[in-house]
């Protein structure tokens, strides 16, 4: 296997989180007796440019086209930070109604809903149809495709080219990275500018953040490596920012060299990225053998609670808490169910455990003891909405960083 940012082969596996279905890949009642296709979930470290990065790849047309679950404007929390990037976005870079913003993965639409909000003309580019849908029937724009040089070409012919270019949570997504560079350079306007997010490797490491590693995330980003990567492509890196979304995102601004003044962050970024010598084995090992650890805590808490006679319900079901159960081998003998505001999965079972996932209404008309936040990146938004189930008696399990039960 070649390095997706630098093409080479000096690679070093440091994780193994063995194998496991896809995260997204809920089961429809009649789907529970057919063969399920598990994949190696391995995570390897570039030993050029530091890239971390899975060791398999699944096709994106079974992640991504076939019953896509991941709705982006779920949770309150999710949509005030897409609102406020596109906000934020439009005064930085002072667009206007001349201005085509086009995001990538654009799933719904919720960021691009900010940008329309603010006069900016938009485009999605969505792979997943059932999300497309739903973006076109809310009066978003959005083509139903993987993003590529060609589809980049056919964009400026009918709309021309783009001023800002957004990925959220998307660039971790793709496989052919330097394809995603070919179509930028294509896409992007004079002054054009990339502004991508994704969660930060130093807050994965740092906070034991391993549940954000499934099949869709292909790599695990951080400055050094896509320094390396744009570079190539005659980019940088212009400005950093961090947020607190998802358990701790960078968001990454990109322009053809010299077309804006780089921020001094960059360099503090690199310069803390290389004080924890995060790219070494040594400390990529210590990392997995945490995650070992971890596991451990965590099932030991809950099959004391269960040897106590306590009921235990998990609460969301997020890709990530799918990473989580089937590492941990934590099923229906533990949970006897997931709660979901998502009509896409309510009805239908975890991918590998079979759990059945119903109505978050359900936390209190059965209500267990306890209750698993598996979306603990979301928890005191998702605990103030069940404040009832506490108020009842319910205790909620938060599992990362370290497995706590909250008083």
């Amino acid at each position: 296997m070649k390095c997706r940012v630098c093409k080479n082969d000096n690679m070093s596996q440091f994780l193994d989180l063995g194998f496991t279905p896809p995260a997204d890949d809920f089961l429809s009642p009649d789907r529970l007796h057919e063969p399920e296709v598990y994949y190696p979930l391995n995570v390897l470290v570039c030993n050029d440019c530091g890239l971390i990065q899975l060791g398999h790849v699944v096709p994106p047309e079974i992640l991504f086209q076939n019953e896509y679950p991941y709705e982006s404007s779920t949770t309150e929390t999710g949509r005030n930070h897409y609102y406020k990037l596109a906000k934020e976005i439009v005064l930085k870079y002072n667009l206007d109604s001349e201005d085509l913003a086009v995001d990538i993965g654009s799933n719904v639409g919720v960021l691009l809903a900010g940008f329309k909000k603010n006069g900016v003309n938009v485009l999605g580019i969505e792979p997943a149809n059932n999300m497309c849908e739903i973006a076109n029937n809310n009066g978003i724009e959005t083509i139903n495709e993987f993003f590529s040089d060609k589809l980049a070409s056919q964009i400026v012919i009918g709309r021309g080219r783009a001023k800002i270019v957004t990925g959220t949570n998307v660039v971790a997504h793709i496989d052919n990275l330097h394809a995603l560079a070919k179509g930028l350079e294509i896409l992007l306007d004079e002054k054009g500018v990339f502004v991508f997010e994704a969660p930060y490797l130093v807050h994965l490491l740092e906070n034991l953040e391993y549940d954000t590693i499934y099949h869709e995330h292909l790599s695990y980003l951080s400055v050094q490596p896509m320094m390396k990567l744009f570079e190539q492509f005659g980019m940088e890196i212009i400005d950093l920012e961090e947020q607190t979304i998802h358990g701790g995102t960078l968001r990454y601004h990109i322009a053809r060299k010299n077309d804006y003044p780089a921020s001094e962050r960059i360099g503090e970024y690199l310069e803390r990225e290389k004080s924890k010598d995060i790219y070494s084995i040594d400390y990529l090992k210590k990392f997995a053998a945490d995650v070992a650890e971890h596991k451990n805590k965590l099932v030991w808490l809950l099959q004391s609670l269960k040897r106590e006679g306590k009921r235990i319900a998990g609460v969301s079901a997020p890709a990530k808490g799918m990473t989580l159960l089937n590492y941990c081998k934590i099923g229906t003998e533990t949970l006897e169910f997931l709660t979901e505001k998502s009509k896409l999965k309510i009805g239908k079972y975890a991918p590998g455990t079979h759990i059945p996932v119903l109505p978050d209404s359900e936390l209190l008309n059965r209500m267990p003891d306890y209750a698993l936040l598996l979306a603990w990146n979301f928890a005191d938004e998702i605990m103030k909405n069940l404040s009832e189930y506490r108020a009842r008696g319910g205790k909620f399990i938060i599992p990362i960083p370290v497995p706590k039960i909250v008083e």
